[in-house]
């Protein structure tokens, strides 16, 4: 029996030790999300495949200017009660060909030009929101890997001063109350390393969202939380905000609604088509007896309800909001602009701060431990200082996080877009 189960455990704890399925985690840059969030995100299809109808539709309206061609083929026959019969062929070519409508089709055509043109800000715009969430799932995933970092070397640190505080326990310099909270703060520490990976896999699952994936997989952000403090001049908001891809989309369907309006308007003017027919047709199923015919109509619809005034003031109505709309996004921009710049820099600042609250508690935490070892120090006042240390590392990860955070909200005011990262490669 004991050979049995010898011959068990070698074969199956490489199993336990190695299980099927189990990957390494994958790393994954900055550029590597941008450039995989950039094909595969669905907000950045959608809007892609928007300009394409949109290209779609001006193909359709141009095609109303060129001749439009028919050919048509027939054959009949008849048969009268006498019992008499007629066979009846015909074949004919017929184009037409619009000469004048008042300029509605070309308005028409201008219009879904700039419905282009829109689109494709439209996509710009989504690609800043792209770019954004984007951004902030990275930066929260490299938080949440240097938190699990950070909570693991806590715990270690709450270890180590537990076997301290149980020496001197033992030799009778230290309280059973004192033994107990660091048994406390022990096990809070440890939970906290548990809680840190539970939410280092919802900012991996969030980041997998944000490149366009639906399963999940452990990844890992390729990353530093650090930042460059030069260069931080504050720009012309104005300037920014005239080629802002949402106030230009605002301006192109702005255009777009004008020459809509305009198209209209042509509706009170008559229609020309020059037209021209020619073919055969008789008895015989290839007839000999040839047919032309040419000419030129003109319509004009001289009562229809009103509907075509009330195109006009629907369509004036629509300038009116669009025009409404564009002062609104630019009031929106700037002072989004103006909100970003100011929270960026009160970031940078935050982190200075930190920083020298986390250079202070560390020597605190140093000197403190020397002198409780020593007796020089009581065991409250090391505790407290053990816990700001704890506390002041987690503030100074927060306050790093923040700055990219706020880049990142900078760059979204801005309007850059997934292609601007991959322009600075």
């Amino acid at each position: 029996m004991s050979k049995v189960l010898r011959y068990l455990v070698f074969i199956l704890l490489p199993l336990l030790l190695f299980p099927f399925g189990v990957s390494a985690e994958e790393e994954l840059t900055w550029q590597d999300c941008v450039k995989e969030a950039k094909i595969h995100h669905p907000d950045l299809v959608s809007a892609s495949e928007r300009i394409k109808e949109l290209t779609a539709d001006k193909t359709i309206t141009q095609s109303t200017v060129a001749p439009q061609i028919t050919a048509e083929v027939s054959g009949r026959r008849s048969k009268a009660t006498s019992g008499g019969g007629a066979d009846n062929y015909s074949y004919s070519v017929t184009g037409r060909q619009l000469l004048f409508d008042g300029f509605k089709t070309a308005n028409q055509i201008r219009a879904a030009s700039e419905n282009i043109r829109a689109s494709e800000y439209n996509y710009a715009a989504t690609s800043a929101n792209v770019r954004l969430a984007l951004r902030i799932a990275f930066v929260e995933l490299l938080r949440a890997q240097e938190l699990v970092a950070i909570t693991e070397e806590i715990a270690s640190r709450r270890k180590q001063n537990l076997e301290l505080v149980q020496m001197r326990y033992n030799a009778g310099r230290e309280h059973k109350g004192s033994l107990l909270t660091s048994r406390a703060e022990l096990a809070k520490a440890e939970l906290e390393v548990i809680e840190a990976k539970r939410n280092l896999s919802i900012a991996q699952r969030e980041l997998l969202t944000q490149l366009g994936r639906t399963e999940f997989q452990p990844i890992k952000a390729k990353g530093t939380l650090s930042f460059s403090q030069e260069g931080w001049e504050k720009p012309n908001l104005e300037k920014i905000i005239n080629r802002h891809p949402s106030l230009k989309e605002v301006a192109a369907r702005k255009e777009a609604t004008r020459f809509a309006l305009k198209s209209a308007q042509a509706e009170f003017f008559p229609e020309a088509y020059f037209s021209l027919s020619v073919g055969r047709s008789g008895s015989d199923l290839f007839p000999d007896e040839e047919e032309w015919m040419f000419g030129i109509s003109f319509s004009l619809p001289l009562f229809e309800g009103g509907s075509r005034r009330a195109k006009i003031s629907k369509t004036q109505a629509q300038l009116n909001q669009v025009l409404a709309e564009e002062l609104s996004t630019h009031n929106t921009l700037l002072s989004t602009l103006e909100e970003a710049w100011t929270e960026l820099q009160n970031a940078i600042d935050n982190v200075a701060v930190q920083q020298k609250f986390l250079e202070a508690a560390q020597e605190r935490a140093k000197i403190a431990n020397a002198q409780y070892a020593t007796g020089l120090i009581s065991f409250d006042n090391w505790t407290i200082i053990e816990d700001n240390l704890a506390n002041v590392k987690k503030s100074f990860l927060n306050a790093q996080t923040d700055v990219l955070l706020a880049e990142a909200r900078w760059a979204y005011a801005k309007g850059e877009r997934l292609e601007d990262d991959q322009k600075e490669e």
